[in-house]
């Protein structure tokens, strides 16, 4: 089971680059739109007035609850806001420290619930055929009920289905291939 360990900080590692390679370049400008500065100011400036110093939280503008703010939903615009009002730094270390703290434990889950599976599927491909459909399930679970019930852009969502299904995929097989129990000799 140490050799999972170690096999989940590798992992951790290669999706960390995945993700700076979706997200820190200028890859992570496909899936939202942008607004002129004017626009961004704003808008900046509404959210400041109309939502609380409490956050970070998730607004539905208009709200679901009640009949003037449901009739506001059902004629539109409406959104749905991740708000903080404190902001933060691009390229926050603290958010790097963490990010890296999520993708160990996401691989340390992997690589446990794949060490499960490994004296039972002993062959690396067959490993790797289970874990693509994990990861696809999971993706799409994960990324595509947004615009199925929430009716949000299918490219932002998308975009993360994408970026996590690749990051899950190769986390997984860096572990399933170099780190559970080795194969029997001619089976993979």
């Amino acid at each position: 089971m140490i050799r999972v360990a170690i096999g989940a900080v590798a992992a951790a590692i290669a999706m960390f680059v995945i993700g700076f390679l979706f997200f820190a370049t200028p890859l992570g400008n496909i899936p939202v739109s942008q607004i002129d500065d004017e626009g961004a100011a704003t808008v900046q400036q509404v959210l400041a007035e109309n939502m609380g110093a409490d956050g970070p939280a998730t607004y539905v503008v208009p709200g679901i609850n009640g009949e003037a703010q449901q009739r506001l939903y059902i004629d539109g615009p409406i959104a749905m806001v991740h708000y903080n009002p404190n902001g933060f730094a691009l390229g926050d270390t603290g958010a790097m420290i963490g990010g890296f703290i999520q993708l160990l434990i996401t691989a340390l889950l992997l690589g446990v619930a794949l060490y499960g599976l490994s004296g039972h599927v002993r062959t690396f491909p067959e490993r790797l055929k289970i874990l693509i459909f994990f990861a696809l399930a999971a993706a799409v679970f994960m990324h595509l009920g947004n615009p199925v019930w929430w009716h949000q852009g299918w490219v932002f969502h998308g975009y993360l289905f994408v970026a996590d299904l690749v990051s899950f995929i190769v986390g997984g097989a860096i572990i399933a291939r170099w780190f559970l129990p080795k194969v029997a000799e001619g089976e993979g």
